[in-house]
């Protein structure tokens, strides 16, 4: 039989995987033979990879699962360090077998798969990076610092309402009034406080001078529009790390996930598996 056949014989598998008394939620989905690790943003869980995963299963077998403090994630109060999640990821991706896989960030996400680049080059064969940071300027930073001090302070339902503008264009809003809905559910079901913590890594952590040291195949893309993780970013990544795909996605915010699953997962799948053109600023 082969890896490939093997493969398609593997079942779907959802469960808890407990590291240093932390319960982290993943599921594993797809029956192909290719491994691929997705890590989701702050505030968020793993269902939101959903539509890209749906494109992606049938070559790909994919690990997704809730960031400490996420989804259905143990709720873990306290102060939160990038490599608290790099060690989940790499835990987790033990776990369920995967040795040397391909991985993709979005957002916070991105972050974490930049930490994994640098620390752990041996564990990974190609890198995403989708809408996420690198290289803020001092007004970028001072940006997101105040964002944090907002929420900090208490302000949490002004964040997500000011974010939904910043995450999603006012037409796809309009035309998807349930998914809205959805989206402010789960957002009502944060812990604040995990949130905060999740936050503040997102808001502190900056590789900008450390990601020209990274040496995989990298993609990264992120909307035209979005303001947080902005095409400069994007393209000082690009520039600075031989030989990545660069997409800018016209139109398009932050949230590349939800508004964008059939361009996300075409790059993803063009770029993991040799099948694309190169990207383009």
């Amino acid at each position: 039989m082969t890896v490939l056949a093997a493969c398609a014989l593997l079942p779907d598998v959802a469960g808890t995987f407990v590291r240093d008394d932390v319960a982290l939620n993943y599921r594993v989905s797809g029956t192909g033979a290719l491994p691929l690790v997705l890590v989701h943003g702050v505030g968020s869980y793993c269902e939101a990879w959903d539509g890209v995963i749906a494109r992606l299963s049938d070559s790909f077998r994919i690990l997704s699962f809730d960031l400490r403090g996420h989804g259905r994630s143990e709720r873990l109060k306290g102060r939160y360090e990038i490599d608290d999640f790099t060690k989940d990821v790499l835990a987790l991706a033990d776990h369920v077998g995967f040795g040397r896989f391909d991985l993709a960030g979005f957002s916070l996400g991105g972050l974490i798969a930049q930490r994994l680049a640098l620390t752990h080059p041996e564990r990974l064969r190609r890198l995403v990076l989708l809408s996420t940071v690198s290289g803020r300027t001092d007004e970028e930073s001072e940006r997101v610092l105040a964002r944090l001090a907002a929420l900090m302070a208490g302000d949490r339902g002004s964040h997500y309402d000011a974010s939904l503008s910043r995450w999603l264009t006012e037409d796809f809003q309009a035309r998807n009034p349930e998914l809205i809905a959805e989206l402010r559910r789960r957002n009502a079901q944060n812990d604040p406080d995990c949130y905060a913590a999740a936050y503040r890594v997102l808001a502190e952590t900056d590789f900008g001078g450390l990601i020209d040291q990274i040496r995989l195949p990298t993609l990264i893309a992120t909307g035209e529009h979005d303001q947080g993780s902005n095409p400069r970013m994007s393209r000082y990544m690009h520039e600075r790390i031989t030989g990545s795909r660069l997409h800018i996605l016209p139109g398009l915010r932050h949230s590349l996930l939800n508004e964008a699953p059939d361009q996300v997962a075409a790059l993803m799948r063009g770029f993991l598996m040799g099948t694309d053109e190169g990207g383009k600023a």
